[in-house]
Order: structure tokens, then sequence, then C-alpha cells
């Protein structure tokens, strides 16, 4: 069966295979947003939803040829509970895997991904460097600006706000707000 780690357990689990500055804030971003989240849809396992946040990119910067795939190795070996494995590889359905999104945590997770590097790329841009004054215009613009974080797929983005039946515009709005109820701890 597996278990379900807490937060400090998570922490450890991604610094193990987890180095680079980036890739560890990007775990915690994602994390918060999926624990936002879950104050909505599933207040009962916020705790479960900000794990999922935080691993779910456990492979990435050691295996980025096999995401998601090498995932559920590792994951298996740490003897990790089957839905934080199915969880956090459903986030690369139809590009690594076929392990397709179907609770709302991974769908969420599958929309927010992306769109949390794309809306922190937007707010660097801005004079106050934060998501705190950001606007939904702002990075509307920028999504339409393919060459502007050329690496956060708006395909994916939109494809996760149609698996959650919302508009993309409600989608932005919300991960705005997901991300500003990190601040003033994350810098954002």
């Amino acid at each position: 069966m597996g278990y379900v780690p807490n937060m400090e357990q998570a922490r450890e689990l991604l610094q193990t295979y987890n180095k680079d500055e980036f890739h560890l804030r990007h775990g915690e971003i994602v994390s918060g947003v999926m624990g936002y989240f879950a104050q909505e849809y599933d207040p009962e396992q916020a705790e479960f939803w900000k794990v999922v946040g935080l691993l779910h990119d456990l492979d990435f910067e050691m295996y980025p040829e096999e995401h998601c795939i090498k995932q559920q190795e590792l994951m298996k070996e740490a003897d990790l509970d089957e839905r934080i494995i199915r969880a956090t590889c459903s986030h690369g359905y139809g590009l690594t895997v076929e392990i397709k999104p179907e609770h709302m945590m991974e769908k969420i997770l599958f929309a927010t991904d992306e769109l949390t590097g794309l809306i922190g790329a937007v707010a660097i841009m801005r004079p106050s460097k934060s998501v705190d004054d950001l606007e939904l215009k702002s990075v509307k613009k920028k999504f339409k600006n393919l060459n502007f974080a050329a690496g956060c797929s708006r395909e994916v983005i939109q494809q996760g706000a149609d698996m959650l039946g919302w508009e993309l515009d409600d989608l932005i709005s919300k991960t705005i707000a997901a991300m500003r109820s990190l601040n003033p701890g994350m810098g954002l």
C-alpha cells in the first residue's frame, strides 16, 4: 500500500533527487498552489494535495528524459502510497505517460504546473517583481506571446482548463490568487 509522507518527509525525499534551487522552489510553489485549491475542493486532504504538489517533479532534475516514468520507480522504491504515484505522474499525461488526470486534484496539478511558471515569469518582468499587483490581462497578453516563457506549454495549460471545465481566464485568475496566498513567505 505504501505510506503518505508528511511535508517534512516529502521535502527530504525531494532533496534526495533535486539540488537545484529552481526545482526546489518550483516544488514549493506548486505545493502551495495545490494547498490553496485544496481548501476549496478537498479541505480534509489539504496536506495530501500539498505533498503531491511538492513531489510532482521528483525525477525531473536527474531524469528529464524519463520524467514521470522514472518517478514511478523512485516512488515505489520509497514505498509511497499508490495515490501519490498516480497523482504526481498524471501531470505528464500525453507528454511522457498515459496516466490521465481523473480526480479534481490531478486535474488542478495538470492545469497549474505550467501556469505557475508562466505567471512567475510575467511577475518577474513587472516593476514590483511580484504577483501581488499582477492582473489577468498581463498574463493573458504574455500567454499569447509564444516566445515569452517558451518552455511553459500553452497547450497543456489550455488542456488543463478544459479538463476542469473552466474558462482559461478563470484558471489564470484562480492561480494568480493561489500564488498571492503564498506571499510573503515565497517572495512571489
